[in-house]
């Protein structure tokens, strides 16, 4: 309920009152008429009114009527309430002021915070009156509303339980204070009473008795007994609180009482209450005032310990109290526009066994500084709304016409918030006073028009307003306005967010409320009421509503996150004007994740091929697995299930590693599973099968199988073309194309008489043979592997071309000779045919070199007989000539001596190691294998399974006049120096197939061959240890006095 109190300035409407007889007192209505105006107030004049309200009223509770109590009329004008939001509504048309849905709290209002007791609280609004129907200038009519208080707080203690120390043998009648109840609410609202209930061993022991001061009621404990500490040292009695509210409230708390020893005289304070004043923004440290307490007891119990009583917590924020000294200094930000009055109470404690206290009341008066410079307001008036600093003004306004109020104010007090406020500049524009009940600190002008505008010719002003105090030194303080004129005015609904984003959980209740969003309007009336409703996206339609009157958006459905994460609602505010104008606004609903999804892989099942001879920790495959939760819930934790060490993942990337080296030969398949858990509360997992398949590497060379190194076969002369004359055959424990073989001749064919199968292995006779053909060929197979890279074996395949094989001991020499002859020089046939052909070479070399020699002889002779005759037809008389110039050369015997002589001075060239002497040729590092074919064959010599490429080639520098005792090959003999050292394993015997007979079929074709024993050069399993060759020891070679011919590289 509201009451209308009269201020004595202002004239309250008029109403008939009841005349003798109880009849009304009756008046012509022209004189009624005419009195109304004149005490009416007259425009351009303030009116101030005063209402009362009782906090905590409902919506919609009317507080006053203007029109009704000023007697204007309810139609043509407008009422806008300037000042008073959120708790204050005005109709437009009548001028009621009504409550809003902000509750009217009087503990919670800013204004009555920090007021001494018994002041009012007082909520000030302003409303603005325009006559529309003379268009003039507005009114201001400038109220307060004295907000009342209702019982809505309990009265309650500090703490639950509460504590008091009384010496034994106390004097009976002794008071001792208890700590008062504090109520938030005011006046007979606030604490009414106390009540002491005590036990039947306390009830004759102690009272209660209540006494008033300037801090209020103050409750104090009688003691009405002897007290013996002896016998009972602590009572526990209640002490009750009530208010004076209707109901009352109250509350209790537990009053211990603790019986000490005597301590017999209180301190006491030189003064009953202290006053000091402290200057705003005191520095930290800054000494305020210092109380003193005397005691006139001696040693502990007249030390006295001094501390805040009840103190405010602003105090005790602001001010430190020392202990010892009583001393009271700044420890926080003092300023006098937050707080201007510090009052609490101190208490001075001794330090006796059984302390007694005294209390002194401190008031501490903020002085003003002037360090608030001038504030400046600048808001719309009437008609004219303001938005983002800019006022629309209509081109046809009159003279006079308010475009804004401005109000300024300054937070200090006296001289320094006396304010001056003007308008720079040249503009059509100026201040007149609003308010006549205006202070000095807060003035309200009406910022006006001074002459007619005129919207073709100027569009928009800005206005400059400066403020200055009266400070020394004076603040000063600007802001502006711009006025943009304009031919007509509209104002639509204005959202107080133009976007709003709210985060909502999914899987959530329908009805739920979502957001709500609130739109103003500057227009009155029927044009500011708004109408909620939603154009939303086309995804969202059907699944939200919203209140038409309070904007509330609720969803209507269950959401998930996984289906649709955001959602955009567009909100569209219309006015009830004719016509209707809108506002939009944009609500981002961000649908929050529930772990409600397990992880998934992408696959059900992992395959992966890896190569063989992978270094451990080495990538082995990726899984990919995903969540469709999202954060932490999608956060996902991979680890190894039956975890034995082979494998391991990382997290982040989903790679899968391999703690080993794999092997295909070994283990060609791994197959584990993958946990993934998601890190949601509780969490969620999923399992996947992999299955890791080892793919093969190309690591291990063809195996020569057959034929052996040293086997051979008769080739007749009468052997068809096309026909197979020998067979290779091979093997690789890889697998894929790692296993295919191709084969090929890769020397020892100069005649192109063979051609060996690429894939078969066979080897065919292609050309047909001649009678240079007759004699032993030695064809170098290499059987390689298609891996990359790909790797390969090397065969000798000794094919001989005779009649008849009647002279083996002749075969066995030829076989020995080209295990010992390199892998690049060819062995093909018989050799005469191609020493014709050198020795033809040689022979005409040699007449080549006769003519060359006698021909430089000519030209010799020829040259000095020349220079004779220069000499003695150009002497000149003083000019020596040259000694020499007949000296006689030296002889060719001595150029030649000494050209040997320097030969032989010259250092021995280093020997070629061999480990460089085995890098060039087919066979570096190649090593035989001795493998036994069918029963009585003769052995067979194979290369090695491993060997990097450009191993030298097989054989290479093995001298053998088979068959020889044993061969031995040092390298610091001339051949193992000089020549190509052989690396490979022979077998430990080499036997021949045949025994043959002592007859040497076809021995010229060989008179010029001949064999040295040289010493074994390697062991047969290793390089540089000693290879023995047996064999059966041959008759004397026919030619074995015969000149060997070594071919040096």
């Amino acid at each position: 309920m509201a009451f209308l109190i009269p201020e004595p300035a202002r004239m309250g409407p008029l109403r008939p009152s009841p005349g003798p007889g109880g009849r009304g007192l009756s008046m012509p209505p022209l004189l009624l008429t005419l009195l109304l105006l004149l005490l009416a107030p007259s425009p351009g004049h303030t009116t101030q009114v005063v209402y009362k309200v009782l906090e905590e009223q409902p919506p919609n509770t009317l507080i006053g009527s203007l029109a009704a109590d000023y007697g204007l009329p309810d139609v043509g004008h407008l009422y806008k309430l300037e000042v008073g939001a959120p708790y204050l509504r005005v109709d437009g048309k009548t001028g009621d002021i009504f409550t809003t849905e902000t509750s009217i709290d009087r503990e919670g209002l800013r204004e009555c915070q920090n007021q001494l007791p018994g002041d009012p609280c007082i909520l000030e609004f302003e409303v603005s009156i325009t006559d529309l129907v003379q268009n003039g200038s507005p009114r201001l009519l400038e109220g307060q509303i004295e907000v009342q208080d209702i019982n809505d707080n309990t009265p309650n203690f500090a703490s639950p339980v509460i504590t008091l120390t009384i010496p034994e043998n106390t004097n009976i009648g002794s008071l001792f204070p208890i700590p008062v109840a504090s109520d938030r609410d005011a006046g007979p609202n606030g604490v009414a009473s106390y009540e002491l209930q005590a036990g039947p061993e306390a009830h004759d022991l102690f009272g209660l008795q209540v006494a008033e001061d300037q801090d209020g009621k103050q409750p104090q404990l009688i003691v009405m007994g002897n007290l013996d500490r002896e016998r009972q040292d602590s009572y526990d009695l209640t002490i009750k609180v009530q208010d004076g509210g209707n109901p009352p409230r109250a509350s209790s708390a537990l009053l211990r009482v603790t019986v000490t020893d005597t301590n017999d005289n209180a301190p006491k304070f030189e003064r009953p209450s202290y006053e000091a004043e402290l200057s705003e923004n005191s520095p930290i440290g800054h000494s305020v005032i210092q109380v003193k307490a005397n005691d006139s007891d001696q040693g502990a119990n007249a030390e006295i310990d001094y501390m805040f009583h009840q103190a405010p917590e602003v105090v005790r924020r602001l001010l430190r109290l020392d202990k010892n000294t009583g001393l009271i200094t700044v420890q926080g930000p003092v300023d006098r526009e937050d707080l201007s009055t510090l009052r609490f109470s101190v208490l001075a404690k001794d330090r006796g066994t059984n302390p007694k206290s005294a209390r002194a009341q401190v008031v501490v008066t903020v002085k003003d500084m002037n360090d608030n410079a001038p504030t400046i307001e600048i808001r719309g008036i009437g008609l004219v709304t303001h938005q983002d600093g800019m006022a629309n003004i209509s081109e046809d306004v009159s003279e006079e016409t308010a475009v804004a109020l401005v109000q300024v104010s300054d937070r200090d007090e006296g001289e320094n918030a006396a304010v001056t406020c003007v308008v720079a500049g040249d503009v059509p524009f100026q201040l007149r006073q609003a308010s006549e009940t205006g202070s000095d600190s807060k003035k309200k002008y009406f910022l006006q028009t001074t002459s007619p505008l005129d919207y073709e010719k100027v569009k928009d002003y800005t206005i400059e307003i400066v403020a200055v105090d009266s400070g020394n030194p004076p603040l000063s303080s600007t802001n502006s306005l711009k006025v943009q004129v304009v031919d007509i005015n509209d104002n639509a609904p204005v959202f107080t967010q133009s976007v709003t984003e709210v985060s909502f959980l999914e899987n959530n209740k329908p009805g739920e409320v979502v957001a709500e969003v609130t739109a103003t309007d500057a227009d009155s009336g029927s044009n500011a009421e708004l109408v909620y409703s939603l154009e939303p996206e086309p995804a969202a339609k059907g699944l939200f509503t919203i209140s038409p009157e309070t904007g509330e958006i609720r969803v209507k459905t269950s959401l998930d996150r996984e289906q649709r994460e955001n959602y955009e609602l567009k909100v569209v505010a219309a006015d009830r004007g004719s016509p209707s104008l809108q506002g939009t606004a944009t609500v981002l609903i961000n649908v929050l994740d529930y772990n409600d999804n397990d992880p998934k892989f992408m696959l059900s099942g992992y395959n992966f091929s890896v190569m063989e001879n992978m270094p451990a920790l080495s990538p082995v495959g990726m899984v990919t697995v995903i969540d469709g939760d999202k954060g932490e819930n999608a956060r996902i934790q991979l680890t190894v299930e039956q975890d034995n060490g082979d494998f391991v993942i990382q997290n982040g990337t989903g790679t899968i590693l391999s703690s080993l080296s794999f092997d295909r030969e070994q283990q060609s398949t791994y197959t584990f599973q993958l946990k993934a858990v998601d890190g949601g509360v509780p969490p969620r997992s999923a399992y996947v099968g992999v299955t890791i398949n080892v793919l093969d590497e190309n690591d291990n060379a063809p195996f020569i199988t057959a034929p052996s190194n040293t086997s051979h076969r008769l080739l007749t002369p009468q052997t068809r073309l096309g026909e197979t004359v020998s067979q290779v055959t091979a093997e690789d424990i890889d697998s894929g194309v790692n296993a295919e073989l191709t084969y090929s001749i890769a020397g020892g064919n100069p005649y192109g008489l063979f051609q060996i199968g690429s894939h078969s292995g066979a080897i065919t006779l292609e050309k047909e043979i001649e009678r240079r053909h007759h004699g032993l060929h030695r064809l170098v197979v290499k059987v390689s592997d298609r891996g990359k890279p790909p790797r390969y074996g090397t065969a000798l395949v000794h094919l001989y071309v005779n009649e008849t094989l009647t002279n083996r001991t002749l075969l066995e020499n030829l076989l020995g000779h080209s295990l010992d002859t390199p892998l690049d020089i060819d062995i093909a046939g018989d050799p005469e045919y191609e020493r014709s052909k050198q020795r033809g070479n040689i022979l005409f070399g040699v007449v080549a070199g006769v003519v060359a020699v006698a021909l430089l002889i000519a030209l010799a002779v020829l040259v000095r007989y020349c220079r004779q005759r220069e000499a003695k037809s150009g002497y000149q008389a003083g000019k020596k000539e040259t000694k020499d110039l007949y000296a006689p050369k030296p002889t060719g015997k001595a150029s030649k001596g000494n050209k040997s002589k320097g030969k032989k001075s010259k250092s021995p060239k280093p020997v070629k190691p061999v480990e460089d002497e085995e890098e060039s040729g087919l066979q570096k590092s190649l090593k035989f294998n001795l493998m036994s074919d069918a029963p009585g064959d003769s052995p067979r010599i194979h290369l090695p399974l491993n060997y990097p490429p450009g191993s030298p080639d097989l054989g290479r520098h093995y001298r053998s006049n088979s068959p020889l005792p044993s061969i031995q090959l040092q390298p610091q003999s001339p051949s193992a120096s000089k020549k190509h050292q052989v690396v490979q394993d022979l077998p430990p015997a080499n036997t021949f197939v045949g025994t043959g007979d002592t007859t040497s079929t076809g021995s010229e074709q060989y008179s010029d061959y001949s064999y040295r024993t040289n010493p074994p050069k390697y062991p047969s399993k290793q390089v540089g240890q000693t290879l023995k060759l047996s064999m059966p020891k041959p008759p004397p070679h026919p030619y074995q006095g015969a000149i060997w011919t070594e071919v040096w590289e």
